[in-house]
Formats: structure tokens, sequence, C-alpha cells
């Protein structure tokens, strides 16, 4: 069956950004994929801006700390510590308020989904906020660059040096932590490599950290110069020429490439296809963008099996309502308790190997909170959910990487954060006027199927019927904004 340029364009949007926004519905009938894949790319030509929201105490004080060059942060005071806690947290939740801004708002919607995938690749909990905003930095640049580059510089960030145990490994005594999951998590992927390969390559990684303003840091008398055998190569190997020996594997391809695919077109691999592109991935040194224009310029990726496979990320979810229903939020901290209650919170991601997505977004829970979103962005009804507990000082970690001892009360200090968000409203402003407009010159009676097919992958298994039954038919525009909150209430929905 021949489909429509509507929904073809529809479903670039879903996967290479973060769904149409409202402006532009209009274009969605008149053009190509391939003239929208275009405009996509020249829109997200331009390198971002570094997102900076650490507050200034804590500039101050990390500069002050800097110039003692004495003082470490295990000596400051337990109030201070606290507050530096405090501060840190603050950052982060505006780091990812501010991210969010950008995914929904910004026209570089193939920059920021493609930064979106390598957050959870290069999945990293740490507690503060310089370290965090810096590696989003690093892979807000490279996301449409070159892996092998943007690999180099995420190895090379205090946020994962220290999130994976790196500041520890010293020579005589090294950590395979960091080692350990360049290659299963980063790279190659798990069996694809020997326990001695991680061995070797952990003492090629000693002596890499970082100092308190995020820069790398080379501690060469920390570092182990001696002679390392690792995937088959012999030589006094240091962690960049381990990387490099990485890259060389045609199986780093394989992996990078299925993982992408997983994520852009099915989470059910198609083998032949999927090799196809790793051989043009290790073909071309592992540009990105040629991966992505493979992609996203085939025929076959505009399949029906491919269009609605996937379940929309929490994040999807969010963003995507607020680009087709433009809003003002007067309580944007309710989107983070949202994200939380949905299971994918920016830059606290589960474990080391990032979110499983899939089906796992779904269960009993989860479903019955999506459907209910769209209700509490019309009607100010409140969210009155419990969050699921969660460790909120990096799974156990503290902000050097070791063992937090006080777990129990950063679980308590959750709790208190989250127990006044539990009844919060979200209280937003629609501005509904184009989204309105854009179906002027459709008849009453065709109203329903309109909205659907602009909002919908897949065809719903709820008649019409029953949407009209439960809309406000008072008026045109009162039926569109309330066939809209319906149909966005449905679980096809939940599909993209």
């Amino acid at each position: 069956m021949s489909l429509s340029n509507q929904l073809k364009n529809q479903h670039l949007m879903w996967r290479a950004g973060f769904g149409p926004a409202v402006e532009q519905l209009p274009d969605l009938t008149e053009y190509t994929p391939k003239q929208f894949y275009k405009a996509l790319v020249k829109a997200s030509d331009k390198k971002p801006d570094y997102i900076d929201v650490a507050d200034d105490y804590l500039k101050g004080l990390v500069m002050g700390i800097e110039e003692a060059g004495r003082q470490q942060k295990k000596e400051l005071p337990q109030e201070d510590r606290k507050k530096i806690q405090q501060k840190n947290r603050e950052g982060i939740r505006n780091l990812n308020m501010y991210w969010m801004h950008e995914m929904v708002n910004s026209a570089t919607q193939l920059r920021e989904k493609m930064a979106f995938f390598w957050h959870g690749h290069f999945a990293c909990r740490n507690l503060n906020v310089f370290y965090q905003q810096g590696l989003l930095d690093v892979i807000r640049r490279n996301a449409l660059g070159n892996f092998g580059t943007l690999l180099k510089e995420v190895s090379r960030s205090a946020a994962m040096l220290n999130f994976l145990n790196n500041q520890q490994n010293r020579k005589d005594h090294p950590n395979e932590n960091f080692a350990r999951e360049v290659m299963e998590l980063f790279t190659m992927g798990r069996g694809n490599y020997t326990e001695h390969d991680i061995k070797e390559a952990a003492r090629a990684f000693t002596g890499w950290g970082a100092n308190l303003k995020g820069e790398f840091i080379f501690r060469r008398f920390q570092h182990d110069f001696g002679s390392k055998t690792i995937l088959g190569r012999t030589g006094n190997f240091d962690g960049g020429e381990v990387l490099d020996i990485l890259l060389e594997q045609k199986q780093t391809a394989n992996y990078i490439t299925q993982k992408i695919y997983k994520f852009f077109v099915n989470d059910k691999p198609d083998a032949d296809k999927i090799n196809w592109l790793a051989d043009r991935v290790y073909r071309n040194n592992y540009e990105i963008s040629k991966l992505l224009e493979d992609i996203f310029t085939s025929d076959w990726f505009y399949d029906e099996r491919n269009i609605g496979a996937l379940i929309k990320s929490p994040v999807e979810l969010l963003v995507g309502i607020q680009r087709m229903l433009p809003m003002k939020l007067e309580n944007e901290e309710a989107l983070m308790l949202l994200q939380r209650i949905l299971g994918q919170l920016l830059f606290y991601p589960p474990n080391v190997a990032g979110w499983p997505g899939g089906k796992t977004w779904i269960d009993s829970s989860s479903l019955m909170m999506r459907l209910r979103i769209p209700m509490m962005i019309n009607d100010a009804d409140e969210m009155n959910v419990r969050p699921k507990d969660d460790d909120d000082a990096m799974m156990g970690r503290t902000d050097d990487g070791m063992m937090n001892e006080s777990k129990k009360q950063g679980s308590k200090q959750n709790a208190k954060e989250y127990a006044g968000m539990r009844r919060q409203q979200i209280n937003a402003d629609v501005d509904w006027k184009l989204y309105v407009k854009h179906f002027e010159s459709v008849p009453r009676e065709k109203l329903g199927e309109a909205i659907s097919k602009n909002l919908l992958q897949v065809k719903s298994r709820l008649s019409m019927d029953v949407i009209k039954q439960y809309a406000d038919q008072t008026g045109r525009e009162n039926f569109i904004k309330t066939a809209t909150m319906q149909i966005m209430s449905t679980p096809e929905y939940q599909l993209c």
C-alpha cells in the first residue's frame, strides 16, 4: 500500500526529531521525506551553545579551591558540603529543564535527537553539575560528527572518569571499571573481548583523571608505561591508543550500528540491513551523519512495518506533546516529576547501561499515567502519584566514585524533596491558535479523522464515535481541542 507524504514525514519527524511541531503541519503534505530530511540536516549544522546553569556560589567555591591548591572538598565544613550538594542538585535540575526546552523549541531537531541517543549510550550519573554540563556539551557538539572523536572526548570527560572510577586507576593498583565499560557498553559489546584484554586496557588508562573544574589531567606518575597486549596488539599503549584499537575492530561498527538501528528504525533488528549499514560506517570512518543519511533517505526506513513500531520514551512523549501543542508551564518542575514517574529522568540513568527502552517503558502504572498526561495538561488535574524510590547519589556512589556511606540519608532526602511535588499540577497554558487554524478548511464531519491522522502513526482501535462521545460538541474549536486530548490519551499515541 502506498503511504502518504504526511505519514512518512510524521514518521521521519518522530524518529529524526521529537515529533512534528504545530507550525510544520502544513508542510507535512507538501514536501517529500528527502526534502524534509535535507532541511533537518541544514537546521542542525550550527554549533550548539554551551549550556551553563551552574550556580555562582559553586563557581566561586571551585575557583577558591583551585587557587588554594591544597584544600580538598572532604575538608570543607559539613554545612558547606550540604550546600554544595544542594546547589549541584539544583544545577542538574536546571540542566534537565533547559535541555528539554531545547528539545521542544529548537529547530536543530536532528542534533538534539541524536544527542538524546548518545545521552543513553554514554549513560552517566554524576552529582557534579560542572561535570554533567561538560559531558552534555561534548555529546551535543559531536552528536552528528565522528564517533571516534565523540568516544575520545567522552572518555576524557570528568563526568565519565569519575563515574567509572578511573580517578582510582593507578599504576600497580589498576581499577578495571572504566576499561570494562568502554569495551562492553561504548564500543564492542559484551562477549567480544577477554578478561585479559580488560586488565591490560585498564593499565593503559592509569593516570587519567580530572580536576575540580572538569578539565582532563594526565597524572604521568600514576601511569603504567609498560608493555600491554590488547586484542592481539602489543605495545606501550596509553588510553588514547586503546581507543584507536577498539575503533579498528569491525565489531565496534557492528555494535554501534545495531544500537542506532534499534533506536531509530525498529527494535527488531534486520541483520542484512544492519550489516550493510555497518560496512558503510566502517568504511566511512564512523561518520555518524553519513549513517543517518543512509537510514533516513532509504526506502526501507518508510516501510509500513517500521512506522509506529516503537514505543515513545517518556522524554519523547513529553517533548512531542509540547511541540504539537505549544504551552507555557507555570510549574516546569512538574515535568521532572513526570520523567521520574514514567522512568526516564534525564541525567539519572538507572545504571551504566542506560535505559533499556522498548517494552520496558510500559507497565500497568506507567501506562495509566501516560494516558492521563493530556488531561493533566488540559484540566489542571493533580498527579497525586508517588515516584519510585531512587538513590539520588549516583546509585550509591559519591562524587568521587566511592561508595556512599549515607545512602539511607540520600533516599530520605529524595522522599522529602518529592513529597511536596506529588500533588503538583502541570498548570499549562496551551496556545491553540495555530493548531486550530490548521483544521479550518476541514469539514466538521471529517475533523475527528483529520486530527487522528496528524497525531497517530497507526490506526486507532478506538472508534471515532467514542472519541466524539467524550469530546465537547458545543463548538468547532471546542471539539478540536477536546478530541485532540482524547486521541492523545489513547494507547496508539504512545507509539511512533
